[in-house]
C-alpha cells in the first residue's frame, strides 16, 4: 500500500520516520514527496587512452564505496553556473534530505525520477530504487544523461521523488548494508 500525501505528513508528525530537513508543502504530490539535490557530486575520472580495466564485483572483499572513491573525484556544484552533465555520462549525487526509515515504522520506500527530467534524458537511479527499513542517510543518486544535450544540475533543484510503501509486518533484520549512514562525499 502506497502512502498518500496526508499519510506521509501524519507519519512524519507521529515520528514513524523522518525527512530532514522537512519538505515544504509544495514538495508533496498525491503519493510522493520531492527531494532536492545536494551541492556535492562524485564525478568519474576519464580513463587514459590504451588502459583496459574492468570492475569485477564477484571478487572476495569487493567494496563498492572504496572502489567508487578510487575512481571518482568530488565536485561541488557551482552556485552561479550549476554543473552541466554531458550526454552519456554517469555521476553520483545525493539528496539534500536525510531519510530515516526507523526499524519500527513498517515502511519501505522507493526513490523515483521525475517525469519532467526523464523526458529530457535525465535518469536518476540506474537500478537501485529501494530504500529499506532501517536506512538512515541521504539517498545516493546514480544520475546519467541519456539525452542529446547537456543537462544543467543545480544544488537544491527538485531532483527525484520518494514513494513510501507500507510493509506487511516488521522485518527481522533492518538495513545494515554498506550505505547506512552514507554522506555526500
Amino acid at each position: 500500500m502506497i502512502l498518500t500525501d496526508r499519510e506521509i505528513r501524519n507519519s512524519l508528525e507521529a515520528n514513524l520516520f523522518d525527512i530532514l530537513p522537512r519538505p515544504s508543502l509544495e514538495a508533496y504530490s498525491s503519493t510522493t514527496v520531492d527531494l532536492t539535490l545536494s551541492p556535492v557530486l562524485r564525478v568519474y575520472r576519464s580513463q587514459p587512452t590504451g588502459l583496459k580495466s574492468a570492475i569485477d564485483p564477484s571478487q572476495p572483499g569487493f567494496n563498492a564505496i572504496k572502489l567508487i572513491n578510487q575512481l571518482t573525484d568530488v565536485a561541488d556544484i557551482d552556485d552561479k553556473n550549476g554543473y552541466d552533465l554531458p550526454p552519456g555520462v554517469l555521476v553520483l549525487g545525493w539528496t539534500l534530505e536525510t531519510i530515516d526509515l526507523k526499524d519500527h515504522c513498517r515502511l519501505a520506500a522507493r526513490v523515483e525520477g521525475k517525469s519532467s527530467l526523464a523526458r529530457v534524458g535525465l535518469g536518476i537511479h540506474v537500478t537501485a530504487p529501494i530504500i529499506h527499513t532501517g536506512f538512515k542517510a541521504p539517498i545516493q543518486l546514480e544520475m546519467i544523461n541519456h539525452g542529446p544535450l547537456p543537462i544543467c544540475l543545480r544544488k537544491g533543484m527538485r531532483i527525484c521523488q520518494i514513494v513510501f510503501e507500507q510493509t506487511l509486518g516488521m522485518p527481522d533484520r533492518s538495513y545494515k548494508g554498506q550505505f547506512l549512514g552514507q554522506t555526500a562525499t
